[in-house]
């Protein structure tokens, strides 16, 4: 079939970068919302680790940091597979703990599904990466 904008395929390697900020933002609003929700988090008793207040700094720092690698595409696919294990970790405790788990299980397994795709494809335009 032909393709109705051929113009528009010089742009291509614009796609992974459009598809890495948006993960990245989607990452950060996470860290956001468990910063909000950060004395709450802190009560929850998890299996085996217990409970406190470092639960939720470090899943704070954790949805941040790897949220700001992906914006700015500081070393993407480490970013990106730090980002999957995060989404298949949502995906198995997303209905358990919504408190911190604050996206939908079909959200996780988009994530999952990007994050994938940007570990096997490369960083797109703009980005500081190991090279493929």
């Amino acid at each position: 079939m032909l393709n109705p904008f051929p113009d528009l395929l010089v742009l291509g390697f614009f796609a992974p970068t459009i598809v890495r900020v948006t993960v990245g933002t989607l990452f950060i609003y996470a860290g956001y919302i468990h910063w909000q929700k950060r004395e709450s988090i802190g009560n929850i008793i998890f299996p085996i680790i217990g409970k406190g207040d470092w639960i939720a700094w470090g899943s704070i720092l954790f949805h941040t940091a790897v949220g700001v690698m992906l914006v700015f595409g500081y070393y993407t696919q480490i970013a990106a597979l730090l980002g999957g294990i995060g989404a298949f970790k949502g995906l198995w405790f997303a209905h358990r703990y919504r408190e911190v788990f604050v996206y939908t299980r079909s959200t996780y397994i988009l994530l999952a599904a990007i994050c994938a795709s940007l570990l096997l494809s490369g960083a797109g335009a703009f980005a500081f990466d190991l090279p493929l």
